[in-house]
Order: C-alpha cells, then structure tokens, then sequence
C-alpha cells in the first residue's frame, strides 16, 4: 500500500473517501468468491482540490514513474495500475480523462456529476457512480414540477460544475415545460463582496420565492453570509448535492434562513464493518515520510499533535505517542451512519473489481475480442478493462443494482432531504423522499410531504409563480420582453373556447356549437325559425286563421244570399272563386311558420303563387266582364258580351293559373327550395331557414303575380268612371293599388330581412295583401247585404244607372 499526500490543510471526509477504498479492496482480497487468488493493492493521492495536482499524480499513476513509492511485502518494480478511482471534482476528471482517455485507461469516479462526461466521443473510458448533474437538473425539476413552482432563481459555481449545470437547467427547463429561471447568477470566483451583495439584493428583491443553488460547500459559506447580512427571509432554498448535508450551514446562525432547505442527496447505502476498519487505523511512526503520509496527517489532525515538534515555530505542539484513542476522538471520520459519498467509493472499486474478475474468468476462443481472443493480466490493455467496465452488472450488499449505460452513467438515484429545525434549536437533515429513473416511466418522484418542514408562518409550501394561472375560459398572452411564464390571461373570443388550465391557444367550436358565456365549452348552438311557439309566430298564426275564417264567413254570407240582386249583378261564380282563392291565400301563409321542412319548403310558395294568381286573375276577368257588359250596353257593342260568357271566364282563369302553375313546376325541378342551417347572419345561432333554390324562379313566379296584379289595376283604373251601383271597377282599383303596395314595398323589405324575419316578412305581405282584397273587393257589399238590405233589390241598383244615362 502507497499513501502519498502533499496538501496545505485536511480534508476529513477526502480522508474518509480514501479510507472507504481502502476497506473495500482489503474486503475483496479476502473474498473467495471475487478474485480470487489475486490480491489487489492501490496507491492514493490527494489532489488538494487543485487541477494542477490531481492531473500531476494521475499522470503519475498511469505511467509507472511515481517518486518515492514504497512497496509492501517482496515485490519488485512498480505495480500496474488498472484504473483510476476519482476524483472527486468534475473539473478534475475533465482533466485527467481528456488525457488518459487517449489511452483508453478506465477511470471511474464517485463525485465528479458534471452532465459533459457523458459525451462518450470526448471521454470514451470515463465511468461514473454518482448520477450526472442532467439528471440532477431533472430532478429538481421534478420536484418543482410537484409542487407547482413555476418561477425560480439560480445559482452556480463559477466552475464547469455550475455552467454546464446552468445550461443543462435552461434547456430542461423549457422542454419541460416546469417553469421559468427569474435569474440566473454566478458567483464571483474571488469572493468579491460587492459582487456577493449584488446577488444577494437580487435574491430579496425577486418576486420569485425558491432559489437553487449549484456550488461546492466550500462556496456557500459567504452566499449565506450575506444573506444572513441582509435579512432574506421567505425564500425557499433548493441545495445541489454537493452542499445538501453541509454541517457548517446547520447551526442556529444559519437556520433562521436555511430552515425547510430541500436538497438532492446522494443515495444513502450500508457498509458492513467499515467502523470497524476505521477504528483499525493507526500511523507507522516509523515512517520516514511521515510529512506526506495521509494516516499522519489524520492522526495529527484529529489529535492536536505533532509526531516531530522540534523545530516547529511558535508555541511548541504536543507530542503525538501514537497511543490516542481513535474511537473516543471527535472526529467526523466515524460518523458512518450517513454514507453517501463513500458508498459511491464502495461501488466504483467494486465495480473496477468485478469488470477485472470477468476479465480473468474469459474462457480461451470465446473471448470479446479479435479471433474471439482473451485478455490476460500479463497482457492487459486499458481498453481491455474499459470494455468489461461497460458491461459490469452485480448488486452491492445493500441491494442496490450498479450497471452502466452506454454513456458510462449509473442507473441514477437520489434520496430528496429536507432540513428540519426543531424547536430546541437542533437540526436534523432527514429523508423525505426518493427520485430514480425508471427504465420504462423516465423519472419517478416519490415524495412523503407529511415530514417536510416548511420555514414559513403558514406552514405549507410558498408559492412562487410569475402570472397566476389562466382558467379555462382564457389563454395565455406572453408579456413582451419577459419569460414565458410570465403572461396576461386573455378571454376566450366568441366562438372559441379553451378547456384546460393554462391553455396557450383557444380552439374554435365546431360549425353547429358555440362557446358558452364562461368560454370554457362548447354548447349546441340554438337554433331559430318562425316558430309557433314565439310571440310573433302566434300572431301571424292567429291573424292567418282570422282571415280564414272571415273568408268563410263572407263565403257563407254570399253563399246564403246568393239569391239577391247584390250577389247576382256582381258575378256570383267569380266572388265565390275569390273567397275561396283569398283563403287559400291566408292559410298558405301558415307553410312559413314552423320548423323548415323539405316538403314545406317546396310547398310553400308553390301554394303562394298559385293562390295568388288565382285570386287575381279571377279579379282581372271580373274587371274585363265588366268593360264588356258596359261597352255591350252601348247601340253596336251586344256581340262583345260573346267572349264574356261563364265558359270563357273559366277558361281564361284556368289558363292564367296553368302558367304560375308551370312556372312552379319547372322551378321545382330545376332548383328546388329545401331547408337550410344558416351559419351566417349570427355566429351564435342557427338559422333554419328555406333557401328558394333558384333567385330566378322565385323572381318569375313573383313577377308573374305582379303582371297580372297591374293589368287588373289598370283595367278597373279605366272603368272607374261607370256607374257606382252597378260598377265594382272602383273597389277593384283601390284593392290592386293595395296589393302592389304591399308587394313593392315587400321585396326590399324581404332581401334586407335576415333569417326568419325574412319568412314573417313574407307571411306580412300575404296576409297584408289578402286583408286589402277581402276588406276592399267584399266590405262594401256585406255592408250592403247585412246593414242596408233596403239597397239590395233589383230596382236600386238600376236606378242609378238609369239616372246616370
């Protein structure tokens, strides 16, 4: 065994780390089962921390030409190493695996966790037993993922450790989506005081409440100082693993602040009969070379003494006899009951022990090698171990499984702590929960919050957020120029709604729904016609049935004095004809009212048109019959009454109302109306509504109607002068000049009409015009018959004209 250290102070648990090693290789030379017959030695330096030094005694290691080495028992010549355990600091391994990694020499670490050892094209024979900083990145993003912390600040060593951190923290942070770095800082490598206080005002003055914070313990000290200095309260502390069980923040003048501290830790393992092996350490006090002896410097170390105090400037050292008491002492080195580092150390030998056993057990013709060849002790290459390395899979005497991914990485696991501060005033780091990568879940966080103290009055987790939370209903708008977790919430616009917390974008509804009024789902859209259940639809329904039945009732007033003079001088056949077409005038109207259907769109104004036409064309006969009778009244004018009799005027309305009913016949095939979901005047409603098909047909059925409608005015308008008694010319011009007012004033009142309210215009126009034709053609001769029958005889209704002639 060789022990060579040349260090300005001591480290007590580097010490422990080495002794770690030292008791796991005795535990394998006494193992029969692992290497057997083969005894293992080693030879230790202390890097000091310093790059300089742990290259130096690398270099020194694998090249053989160590000074000063001692050898034990009868061996001659220096001993072959066949890997490297270390170090400690990734800088370090940086280092030393950039330049032995040419050499393919296996070098395995138990500290060093930054994430750019993983890149096997730049370090191809590094091996690690702590997870990387990328994977300690993602599980403190994991546990802010848990509870909700979306806004955070960090900190980092001004190192490779704390940059290479730094980044891998902002791109996992993005890609995971857990949340935004409120700043990002790194430590002044000098210590610079106003630098400290500057990162510490930030810290207090950020509206964020939890920090991380990437350093080694030695680079806490003064951060805390300062916070210590300036108050900082309220703020939840993440601790890297590198300072999570640092002793010297654990004191009442740290805790006010420190209290609550969750930390990532290294997992926590079990070596049976380390104690017992460190209570077995004793220095040779006849070593020549005790100045670089590690056991030495410990012993000196721990005891307060000096082995050689002559000479020693000041106040002389007590002598050290070799004979003090390690297990009564005050030291940290026998403090085992939280191994960590040291179980990575217990790991990582075993490891380079059990690549080298299955090395050694390679059965000729069936090695991994070229031609199927073995590698021998005698004739070992680095890359040789390298290789056995990368396949090593064995479990430790605490269970845990230890193997390497291709990236040379442990199966990572991390123990979550949290620094409890208890009303006495002590503090005890306790476990609280674990985080492992799941070959098949990717990471699982497994978190007892019941145990976690929180430092804060409430007693519960703080929140640290930049923007609230948007609500369903809302999504996020990105503030100009900051993070993206800091966002306004914006309202969904119509139409569009988001259903989920935190939505970036809302989605439209589908083409039949709308949002509801709190935007958060869609509902179906309402849908609207001239229904029989709303107000306008029950009076437009019940003046439709109003004209019909004063129809009848005109029809059964004519019908029951069809006998009198009244009825018979104003053609008998045509009146009753025009009841019965201004009836199915009045309920036609009723086709527009209720939800559209296909044979209510075709029929309807099929059913208009024809009714419509012939009522007038009816009319228009009844005005030429009585040109006729007038003209035939005149001496020469008894043969036009020919062309005038009942079979001609039954022929003429047949034939006028053929045409509107070929018009409609031939624009119901063509084109027909059907019923159609209307999306367009309103975006939250539906309108149900008849499309005519054809704008055409619809324009000719229309005009048809109104050719008629103005011939019969303008016929009546010509033999308005007749005799009064005996003339129906007038009524039938003041009934035409209704009926094209109420049809002129129709068709810009319908195009500009959306909807439903376009059919009630419709249904307005028919019912207006059928009242104008019944009120106007029949009023004056029911007045006659019902109130004065004295004017319904033969005789005054001729004296008028015999008067006038």
């Amino acid at each position: 065994m060789c022990i060579h250290t040349l260090c300005f102070s001591f480290d007590i648990l580097g010490f422990r780390d080495a002794m770690t090693m030292a008791f796991t290789i005795d535990e394998i030379n006494n193992s029969s089962k692992l290497l057997p017959n083969m005894t293992l030695g080693y030879s230790l330096y202390d890097s000091c921390g310093a790059l300089i030094i742990g290259l130096s005694a690398a270099l020194s290691l694998a090249s053989g030409q160590e000074e000063h080495v001692v050898l034990q028992d009868n061996c001659s010549g220096t001993p072959p190493v066949l890997g490297i355990v270390g170090d400690s600091y990734s800088t370090i391994s940086i280092a030393i695996s950039h330049v032995l990694g040419l050499y393919r020499m296996p070098i395995v670490s138990y500290f060093a966790t930054c994430s750019c050892l993983t890149d096997r094209q730049r370090f191809p024979s590094f091996f690690r037993t702590i997870p990387s900083d990328a994977f300690q990145v993602r599980a403190m993003i994991e546990v802010l993922k848990h509870f909700s912390w979306t806004w955070v600040g960090l900190i980092v060593a001004p190192n490779d450790y704390g940059l290479h951190v730094a980044r891998s923290f902002q791109s996992n942070l993005l890609q995971s989506g857990g949340g935004c770095l409120a700043y990002l800082e790194v430590l002044p490598r000098d210590n610079d005081p106003s630098e400290l206080r500057r990162i510490v005002q930030l810290i207090k003055t950020s509206t964020a409440r939890v920090v991380m914070v990437f350093v080694q313990r030695t680079q806490i000290i003064d951060l805390m100082e300062e916070v210590v200095t300036q108050n900082v309260t309220g703020r939840q502390w993440i601790a890297s693993e590198a300072w999570t069980a640092a002793a010297a923040l654990q004191t009442p003048h740290f805790m006010p602040y420190l209290g609550g501290t969750l930390g990532i830790a290294i997992r926590r393992g079990e070596i049976p009969g380390l104690r017992k092996f460190l209570l077995q350490i004793h220095p040779d006090c006849n070593d020549k070379n005790y100045e670089r002896n590690m056991v030495s410097q410990f012993w000196e170390h721990t005891f307060q003494c000096r082995f050689h105090p002559e000479g020693w400037e000041g106040a002389s050292p007590a002598q050290c006899t070799g004979q003090e008491n390690i297990d009564s002492a005050k030291t940290e080195l026998m403090e085992i009951s939280n191994l960590r580092s040291e179980y990575n150390v217990y790991k990582a030998v075993y490891s380079v022990a059990y690549a080298l056993d299955d090395m050694l057990r390679c059965e000729p013709g069936q090695g991994p090698f070229s031609g199927n060849s073995c590698a021998t002790l005698q004739s070992m290459e680095p890359w040789q171990l390298v290789h056995y390395l990368q396949h090593v899979n064995f479990s430790t005497s605490f269970g845990d499984q230890v193997s390497f991914d291709d990236n040379g990485d442990v199966l990572p696991i991390y123990d979550i702590m949290n620094w409890l501060w208890l009303p006495d005033g002590t503090t005890e780091v306790q476990n609280v929960g674990e985080i492992k990568r799941s070959p098949f879940s990717g990471e699982e966080l497994t978190l007892d919050e019941g145990k976690i103290f929180w430092n804060f009055k409430s007693r519960k987790p703080p929140l640290s957020i930049c923007s609230e939370s948007c609500s369903p209903g809302t999504r996020m708008a990105r503030r100009k120029g900051q993070p993206v977790c800091c966002f306004d919430c914006i309202p969904c616009s119509d139409g569009k709604i988001s259903n989920k917390t935190d939505s970036t974008e809302c989605t439209n509804c589908p083409e039949d729904f709308w949002s509801n009024p709190q935007r958060d789902h869609c509902v179906r859209k309402e849908t609207v016609f001239l229904s029989y259940h709303e107000p306008l639809g029950i009076c437009l329904t019940a003046t439709s049935l109003l004209g019909t039945f004063v129809c009848a009732v005109v029809l059964g007033i004519f019908i029951y004095h069809r006998s009198t003079p009244m009825v018979r001088a104003n053609n008998s056949e045509l009146s009753f004809l025009i009841l019965v077409s201004l009836k199915l005038c009045f309920l036609c109207s009723l086709l527009f009212i209720g939800s559209p259907m296909l044979w209510t769109c075709q029929l309807r104004h099929a059913a208009f048109g024809i009714s419509f036409v012939l009522c007038v064309s009816c009319i228009l006969v009844k005005t030429m019959v009585v040109l006729a009778v007038f003209k035939a009244s005149k001496p020469g004018g008894g043969a036009s009454l020919k062309w005038f009799g009942a079979v001609q005027q039954r022929g003429t309305v047949f034939i006028l109302t053929s045409i509107q009913a070929a018009i409609c016949t031939t624009w119901l095939v063509s084109a027909s109306p059907a019923p159609h979901k209307n999306t367009q005047y309103h975006n939250d409603r539906i309108v149900y509504e008849c499309v005519v098909g054809s704008t055409v047909g619809f324009a000719v059925l229309l005009g048809y109607i109104g050719f008629l409608a103005v011939l019969s005015f303008l016929l009546a308008f010509l033999a308005r002068n007749l005799p009064d008694n005996f003339n129906e010319a007038k009524l039938i011009t003041f009934s035409m000049l209704i009926f094209c007012a109420v049809w002129v004033a129709f068709v810009p009142a319908y195009v500009n009409s959306p909807g439903k309210y376009a059919d009630a215009v419709e249904v307005f126009a028919i019912l207006a015009s059928s009242f104008g034709l019944l009120f106007a053609l029949f009023g004056p001769k029911c007045y006659i018959i019902l109130v004065r029958p004295e004017r319904n005889t033969k005789r005054a209704i001729m004296s008028r004209v015999i008067t006038k002639y």
